[in-house]
């Protein structure tokens, strides 16, 4: 009974909802599914989905809408706002952004900002210059403002800058600096331009070896306000010695009982002042610290060199070795004159121009074997590009391992017996690809017999092959002997290889071609 009565119930329940539903589809109302949890979830899913795709828009738009921050600045430094509140907008940009609009500013308005920015400020947005420029920046100035911008900057960049200005303002604004900064300037300005002591600053934290815990975090405290290259304590002895480096966050979690002696580190690397920078370049490069202290040759600590003038040091060598490779004596501008430019290429040409008389005079001896087998002049420089090529990747190489002055002759001879082994195996590979090219296209191309078109490509094959080994040779040796010899590799073997390299593909191509083509096969074309 009671089953029954709960079946009847059921069903009368069950009429109710279709009812329900059929008058809420009258109404203009669809059923709705029941709330589940898997439901919730989708939909849930779906709101963040799109919510993601709304902010992805919105990324994209602001990525390509990029601020122009270089008429923001103009606008700035060019409205009629209070003098505070450019400066306090200007806050908000990097001193990098402010140096670039320097240029397309009149004098006017120039003059403007250094009314309204601090020396300090300055000093940083000239560090973003070249030292040419920030120097006549400096001569718009008044000599106190200059002298007082000259003072924040880091020593080594205010003895280049200096360099630039003519010697009488020079000496005065030398006299308006104060008397510490006149020092370091001094102290920097004693080392020649090649030497490393000259890429230094005095810009860091040094403290005594027999301090306490306690004494060294005091001692940090006090110079921190003067330098700003903390990370890394250099110590010295009673007598300046330097003695090792303490790392900021050794110091930093050392209890109070500690001996400062055991967060020393003796092994710390450094550099003396008067060494080249391009012997120590490998050095800097090796380790990979925030500062590197700078010796005199008594030991004694003058400063350190940081990581930024590290890459400074590195791209100027860089540079130089690009330039030298082309046989230039020093890099050039787009503001240099037509006369100067001309003297520093000129005398290289003039070598070249003998050089190359002499490979034209060696190409004139094998007239007989051109006139027999006119052919294998469209082929010439092929051979003599691939020549060149090798012979300049060789070159490459050995001027970048040769920046190791540690070389021993055993790895000096195995570089040349790795660089005549990839020479090789290069030039097999590319002579057997155009023994097969060359063969075809003289065959389809000039109507010859598939037995005259792959003798002459196969001599092609096996003069890039030789000529190849060769100038992989002579790319190795030449920068080589020049080491030896006390002279630049970089500036002396770039011309000099690529002009030996035409001479011995010249003589290996036709060589070749007079002895198999004409002497032993007695082809004439």
């Amino acid at each position: 009974m009671s089953e029954e009565y709960r079946a009847e119930n059921l069903h009368e329940d069950i009429e109710k909802e279709h009812e329900t539903a059929e008058e809420n589809k009258t109404r203009g109302f669809e059923a709705k599914e029941p709330e589940t949890k898997e439901n919730i979830d989708i939909k849930e899913l779906e709101r963040n989905l799109e919510n993601e795709s709304g902010q992805d828009d919105e990324e994209e738009e602001e990525l390509i809408e990029k601020p122009d921050y270089e008429k923001e600045i103009i606008n700035i430094i060019r409205s009629t706002i209070s003098p505070r509140i450019i400066r306090k907008e200007l806050d908000n940009y990097h001193e990098n952004d402010i140096a670039e609009i320097l240029p397309k500013l009149t004098t006017t308005e120039r003059a403007k900002l250094y009314r309204i920015l601090d020396a300090e400020m300055l000093s940083e947005i000239l560090e973003y210059t070249e030292e040419e420029e920030a120097s006549g920046y400096l001569k718009e100035m008044d000599l106190k403002k200059a002298a007082e911008i000259l003072s924040e900057m880091e020593p080594d960049t205010a003895v280049d800058i200096l360099r630039e200005i003519d010697k009488s303002k020079r000496l005065l604004l030398i006299d308006l600096l104060d008397e510490s900064v006149r020092k370091d300037i001094a102290l920097i300005a004693s080392f020649d331009e090649d030497e490393i002591g000259s890429r230094m600053t005095t810009n860091c934290i040094i403290i005594r070896e027999n301090l306490t815990i306690k004494q060294a975090m005091s001692e940090l405290v006090a110079q921190a306000s003067e330098n700003d290259n903390i990370s890394t304590l250099f110590v010295v002895d009673e007598n300046g010695d330097y003695y090792g480096a303490i790392d900021l966050k050794e110091l930093i979690i050392a209890r109070q009982n500690t001996s400062l002696d055991t967060l020393i580190v003796t092994s710390y690397p450094y550099v003396y002042g008067h060494e080249e920078i391009s012997d120590c370049i490998e050095k800097l490069k090796d380790y990979s610290e925030d500062s590197i202290p700078v010796l005199d040759n008594s030991n004694h600590l003058l400063g350190v060199i940081t990581s930024q003038s590290v890459i400074e040091v590195i791209d100027d060598e860089m540079g130089e070795d690009y330039v030298r490779l082309a046989g230039l004596l020093a890099e050039e501008d787009l503001e240099e004159p037509i006369g100067e430019s001309m003297r520093k290429r000129l005398p290289w040409l003039l070598v070249l121009l003998c050089l190359g008389m002499v490979v034209s005079s060696v190409v004139g001896l094998f007239e007989a074997v051109v006139s027999q087998l006119t052919l294998i002049m469209a082929f010439q420089s092929l051979i003599l590009d691939m020549s060149g090529n090798v012979g300049t990747q060789s070159l490459a190489v050995t001027i970048r391992v040769l920046v190791d002055e540690n070389l021993s002759a055993k790895q000096k001879m195995g570089l040349v017996a790795k660089e005549i082994r990839v020479g090789f195996c290069n030039g097999f590979l590319l002579g057997i690809a155009s023994f097969v090219v060359v063969g075809l296209y003289i065959v389809l191309t000039k109507g010859k017999t598939f037995a005259f078109a792959y003798a002459v490509s196969g001599c092609i094959g096996a003069a890039l092959l030789i000529a190849m080994v060769i100038s992989s040779a002579v790319g190795t040796l030449i920068p080589l002997f020049f080491k030896k010899i006390d002279v630049d590799p970089a500036v002396a073997s770039g011309p000099l290889i690529t002009t030996v390299n035409d001479l011995v593909a010249v003589v290996t191509y036709y060589g070749l071609s007079w002895i198999l083509l004409i002497n032993t096969m007695g082809l004439v074309a």
